[in-house]
């Protein structure tokens, strides 16, 4: 799986950092979305003031480890929603550092 873009968690329980691609360059935010309700997502995904999508908190099967399923969708990131994982970015001695994992799907 590829890291697609990293981001740092705040205090404030967002993230926040990059997205990068071979055609996408965008910062972006990935912020608690403090008024859901129902199926709503946990977390708003945002670049520029233009929000891209949702995160949905998870448990891992195998792990039992938290993490967010992101799905993001715009011009910019073609025709099809992007599925992407947020988790601990490996490797890395900061616990607030987070990799923006592709998931492909299918």
């Amino acid at each position: 799986m590829s890291a697609i873009g990293y981001v740092q968690r705040q205090p404030d329980g967002s993230f926040r950092g990059a997205i990068r691609t071979l055609s996408v360059n965008a910062e972006v935010a990935i912020v608690p979305n403090r008024g859901k309700s129902g199926e709503q997502p946990d977390y708003r995904v945002v670049s520029n003031g233009v929000e891209l999508g949702g995160g949905w908190i998870r448990t891992g099967e195998v792990s039992q480890r938290e993490y967010i399923r992101l799905a993001m969708s715009a011009p910019e990131l073609g025709p099809r929603t992007l599925y992407a994982n947020l988790g601990r970015a490996a490797g890395q001695d900061d616990d607030d550092a987070y990799a923006i994992i592709w998931n492909p799907g299918d």
